[in-house]
């Protein structure tokens, strides 16, 4: 009987810790800089697009690819950034999980 409430509070410790991890990526800000710095993204730790900030060099009316490139360049950095965050949050759950 000792061992099933030893397992029950393991479990309460483990949802109450995984709440915590889950609100920290709701405000967590990650950035994602394009090469030459010419394009930031800031990401949400829910991969929602906070703010883009554009270098008006980089704005060429005859070169629309290539700002296309930086943009998805700069927020293909940030989700990895996300995913790098999110992952480095699960893997401290991995010690504490019974199974």
């Amino acid at each position: 009987m000792k061992n099933f409430f030893n397992m029950k509070k393991q479990a309460e410790k483990l949802q109450q810790d995984l709440s915590q991890m889950q609100e920290k990526l709701k405000t967590l800000e990650v950035e994602g800089i394009s090469e030459n710095n010419l394009v930031t993204i800031t990401l949400s730790g829910e991969k929602k697009i906070k703010k883009i900030k554009i270098d008006p060099k980089c704005v060429d009316s005859n070169d629309v690819e290539g700002l296309e490139d930086l943009i998805m360049s700069a927020y293909n950095k940030a989700c990895d950034k996300v995913e790098k965050e999110s992952s480095s949050s699960m893997d401290a759950f991995k010690g504490l999980m019974p199974f």
